[in-house]
């Protein structure tokens, strides 16, 4: 299984958007980053500017390689909300050398999951609302209808590079405002169509 996420996907409007298409930000996470089942963050050593990004998140559900628009969406069986989390400094350490951002985002626990719920249930890709929430101040508030690159074009262009997987997991990127560093002690809590569905607490 594999993670594939998307960087700088959203706008704060649609009437924002690009008239063209732009070549998306791809990059990848370990396996290993996922943190499920609403367990507990724990802060690592290595960094201490942890900050949080609330995502979509969307399961592959039977093998793709060179998706087209028309089929594109079929391969995808699954929904859920996700925290795409980023050590800043670690970032930033890599960007200077021109390095890559493996560490800085699939460091392990950087990516808390909340449980898939069947795509069926959503009667629109482009039209699913998520928001998020630290200490129960809303922080995020974000619709699929402000992604840059939709789903569909997401899963075309990268089942292009590699093929997709049942079971690999496709981060949409997270909503141009809001985003924010997480201290020790902080409850972040994601909301999928208005549902509770993701709580993380930092330790």
């Amino acid at each position: 299984m594999k993670i594939i996420a998307i960087g700088k996907n959203y706008v704060n409007d649609v009437s924002e958007k690009p008239s063209e298409k732009v070549t998306p930000v791809i990059f990848t996470k370990a396996d290993s980053s996922l943190l499920e089942n609403n367990n507990d963050l724990v802060m690592p050593s290595f960094s201490d500017d942890l900050w949080y990004e609330a995502e979509l998140a969307f399961r592959i559900g039977k093998t793709c390689k060179n998706a087209t628009v028309a089929n594109a969406l079929d391969f995808v069986d699954a929904v859920t909300l996700s925290n795409d989390i980023t050590a800043k400094d670690v970032m930033a350490a890599s960007r200077e050398n021109k390095g890559p951002w493996a560490l800085g985002k699939g460091f392990d626990g950087s990516t808390p999951i909340a449980t898939f719920f069947p795509i069926a249930d959503f009667s629109d890709v482009q039209n699913i609302n998520f928001s998020f929430e630290v200490n129960g101040e809303e922080k995020q508030k974000g619709n699929s209808s402000l992604m840059i690159t939709s789903l569909t074009d997401f899963i075309v262009y990268v089942s292009m590079f590699m093929t997709l997987n049942p079971g690999d997991i496709l981060l949409s990127g997270t909503p141009a405002h809001g985003v924010g560093k997480i201290n020790k002690g902080d409850v972040m809590v994601g909301y999928l169509e208005g549902k509770k569905v993701l709580e993380t607490k930092a330790v």
